[in-house]
Order: structure tokens, then C-alpha cells, then sequence
């Protein structure tokens, strides 16, 4: 898919849909540092659900998992919208999708609504925030940094032990259980000939994105949006510390005002990862939204 090896994960339903209980393919993509497997604990709540008989795929983004690394030394946006279409030229080429994005993928998922509205006809963004605000003043600097780390070799960190790596899901997130950061740890990364276990990350994924965030013309996109659209939070989620208070969520707020149809739920007891967090939660508002709408 344009040059690249994607790996999609599949979940199918049990039984074949029958023509008056056709569903349309349910499309999940994750965030950065993440993998598509991550989906699994909501895949599982969906089938104590009324979506329970959906085909359900989520790919792995370029860079990441097992999906195919591509020879560059910076990622940008624009690809992985690129990828979304082909993908969706590929798996649903005569219908639309409903479609799910975590984090970065739920900042992509909003763009590619707004460019395709016709390939969408539900959109769920669980926390894909965007960035705060910038300025074309901050442009030059932003390049200059860009250019010092084109210079400046990445890399993750490696672990000695399956375990290791579990612990250090734990740690991103400390909501997270033991059993599931077990399961997860083994699709987050992979035994490398060293005998250590490595992220299935391209390292170059940290370097900083040259192009600013021009929030005006991601406003004009998220107008574009005709499909209904449902906004998931954790309300323990807190921004101000991603960004020093340079970008808010009452800020977040005001931004998505512009979407013609939305509807917003705040998820508690649960933070960023809130498909790891809340599954089951996060299932049942998926499935609500999908037969009700």
C-alpha cells in the first residue's frame, strides 16, 4: 500500500451478517508509540454489545508494530492520511466505514472526515487533541531544531524481559492491570538477535515535525465533517501538563465547536488510555452510538 506492507489487524464476526444485519466495516487506528493490537480489550467489550456481529480491522500505522518501516528520517502528517485511503480504497471500497482514532490517529480521523466525507459515516475520536496554537514566528526556529536532530541519531529503549516491558506499560500508565499490560507488552515489542526485547517503533517517529500546527486550517477541515461524530475523554486526563498550559481542554472544547454534529461524554476513572482504562466503557458509548445514530 503505496510503496509500504501494512498490517491490519482483523476481527470478524462469529457468524456471517446476514443482508438486513449488514454492518459497516468499523475501522480503528491508534496513537503514537501505540499499535493496533491495542484495541483488543474494546474489540472484546463489543461483543456484549449490539455491534457484537461487525468486522472490526485496525492497522498498525506506518513505523509501527508490524507494519512495514519506511527508509525516512521524518514522518509526516499528510501520510497517514494518505495510508487511511488507501486502506479504505482497499478494505470498503464501496461503502463507508465508521471509524475510530485514538490520540494521534483521532487527530487524523478528523482531518480525513473533513477531506473525505463521503468515505465516513460515523466518527468516534477518543482524546485526539491536536496541538496547541502557532505562531509563523515560531516557524524558523522550529526548522532550525528540525535540521539539529536530522543530525542527532534516535533511539528507544530496549528491554531485557517480556516483563520489563509489561512494567514499563505500567509505568506510562499506572491505571493499567497487570494481566492486560501482559498481553499487551507482547505486541508492543519483539525479540530482537540480542536477546533484548524492542519497541515496534520507528525511533525516528521522536524527531520534531518541521511543519507548524496551523489550527485555522485544521478548523476549516473539522467544518467539512458530515458524519455525526462522538468525543470520548477521560476525565483524568490533564493536558495543561502535556503543554504547560499552552493549550487547554476548555480550548480543545471550543475548537470542536465547529463540528457540525457532535456529541461529548466524559469518561471517569480513566485517563489518556482509555480503551485500556475503561474497555468495557468505552464499548458500550461505541455501540450506542453506532445503532442510535
Amino acid at each position: 500500500m503505496r510503496g509500504l506492507q501494512i498490517h491490519v489487524n482483523r476481527w470478524a464476526p462469529p457468524v456471517e451478517p446476514t443482508p438486513d444485519r449488514q454492518r459497516p466495516l468499523l475501522v480503528m487506528v491508534h496513537g503514537w508509540m501505540d499499535v493496533g493490537a491495542s484495541f483488543q480489550f474494546v474489540v472484546d467489550a463489543l461483543q456484549d454489545t449490539a455491534w457484537a456481529d461487525a468486522e472490526v480491522v485496525a492497522p498498525d500505522w506506518r513505523g509501527f508494530g508490524l507494519s512495514q518501516t519506511p527508509p525516512t528520517d521524518t514522518y509526516w502528517f499528510p501520510d497517514y492520511l494518505g495510508d487511511l485511503d488507501a486502506l479504505l480504497d482497499t478494505l470498503s471500497p464501496d461503502r463507508p466505514v465508521d471509524l475510530v482514532g485514538h490520540s494521534m490517529g483521532g487527530n487524523v480521523v478528523m482531518s480525513y472526515a473533513g477531506l473525505r466525507p463521503g468515505r465516513i459515516r460515523r466518527l468516534i475520536n477518543l482524546e485526539g487533541f491536536g496541538l496547541p496554537r502557532t505562531a509563523p514566528e515560531q516557524g524558523p526556529k522550529r526548522m532550525q531544531q528540525w535540521l539539529d536532530e536530522l543530525k542527532t541519531p534516535m533511539a528507544l529503549t530496549a528491554y531485557d524481559t517480556l516483563d520489563a516491558v509489561a512494567r514499563r506499560l505500567m509505568k506510562n500508565n499506572p491505571r493499567l492491570r497487570a494481566d492486560r499490560a501482559a498481553w499487551l507488552a507482547a505486541h508492543w515489542a519483539r525479540q530482537g538477535e540480542d536477546g533484548r526485547w524492542h519497541i515496534l517503533g520507528d525511533p525516528a517517529h521522536k524527531r520534531t515535525n518541521p511543519v507548524l500546527y496551523r489550527v485555522e486550517e485544521v478548523l476549516a477541515t473539522w467544518r467539512q465533517i458530515t458524519a455525526p461524530v462522538l468525543w470520548i475523554e477521560g476525565a483524568e486526563t490533564n493536558i495543561d501538563v502535556w503543554w504547560g498550559g499552552r493549550f487547554t481542554k476548555a480550548e480543545f472544547h471550543e475548537r470542536l465547536a465547529v463540528v457540525p454534529q457532535v456529541q461529548r461524554h466524559l469518561l471517569n476513572e480513566c485517563g489518556h488510555m482509555l480503551h485500556h482504562d475503561q474497555p468495557e466503557a468505552v464499548a458500550r458509548l461505541l455501540a450506542d452510538f453506532l445503532v442510535g445514530a
